[in-house]
């Protein structure tokens, strides 16, 4: 029986359901597959480690890597090829080793854009607000252009990350209305959707990246973390009557993606997606009785 070893490089990634995710659907294809978690937080190092990190991958046999929040653009120059996707979103979460070359590719968008059309398959799509120009927005942001957002506002902490992504979408989507804004409450004037990109909400970083009150029922809110799967702010979205997408659409979809890069085999997508709800039901029934 064929062996794999692959691994996840990322910050507080101990509670990842990726490894069990991609040893499963292996199983099913007959493979036996190692999924190692490598995370940063245990060795209270960040991006700083990932040269080390790359070259050992490289040196241990690994077939393959996924590169999660914060690596995802730091990673880029250690790698030794780009695909034409994961050069024009900027990020890289699937790193191939093939030939002795490490090959940086990006399931993100074509994950996202899987999971949004699955659970809000009507959604409009003509003004579009996302928050987060980081790794994972570049991908979402590329990714929300490709299904026919026809106006999208960037926003961003970091001003000028949020201006220097417009202007890579602008490049690549000049019949779009594209810019990077300033004021949330602004930029959701007119809007259909929002989507949150940043890791607030994640289990380590709780709360809500805007104010609640901003939200309005014909407003639908997508979610990219999905540690938890019920973030606050879908919490808050829902209790305000707009529609929602979860963070783990995108979670199994950038799995499947990475999956058929990573073993060349035709993942089952569905039965991926089954068997990660099922996951987080059970660790939801773990944790409501510790």
């Amino acid at each position: 029986m064929k062996k794999l070893l692959m691994g996840l490089i990322g910050t507080g990634i101990q509670r990842s359901l990726t490894p069990r995710l991609h040893e499963e659907e292996a199983r099913q294809h007959g493979l036996r597959l190692h999924y190692q978690l490598i995370d940063l937080d245990t060795t209270d190092s960040g991006v700083e480690a990932l040269p080390g990190l790359i070259s050992a991958a490289r040196t241990m046999g690994f077939a393959g890597l996924n590169i999660t929040y914060p690596c995802k653009q730091a990673v880029m120059p250690l790698l030794d090829e780009l695909s034409a996707e994961a050069a024009a979103m900027g990020a890289v979460n699937t790193v191939v080793v093939c030939g002795g070359k490490l090959i940086g590719h990006n399931t993100d968008g074509s994950g996202w854009a899987w999971g949004f059309r699955r659970q809000l398959p009507q959604a409009p799509l003509a003004k579009v607000v996302q928050l987060g120009a980081g790794g994972a927005g570049s991908a979402v942001a590329e990714a929300v252009l490709r299904l026919g957002a026809q106006e999208l506002v960037i926003l961003d902490r970091e001003a000028d990350r949020a201006n220097a992504l417009a202007a890579r979408l602008r490049a690549l989507h000049p019949a779009s209305r594209i810019a990077a804004g300033s004021n949330v409450a602004e930029a959701l004037q007119g809007a259909d959707g929002l989507i949150h990109c940043t890791p607030t909400g994640m289990d380590k970083l709780p709360g809500l990246p805007l104010d609640g009150e901003l939200l309005r029922p014909e407003l639908w809110v997508a979610e990219i973390v999905y540690f938890p799967l019920e973030t606050e702010l879908l919490e808050v979205a829902r209790a305000r009557g707009c529609a929602t997408v979860d963070g783990g659409g995108m979670a199994v979809g950038q799995a499947v993606g990475a999956f058929r890069l990573f073993t060349g085999l035709e993942p089952d997508a569905v039965r991926m997606e089954r068997h990660f709800r099922r996951l987080i039901a059970e660790r939801q029934a773990e944790e409501a009785h510790a």
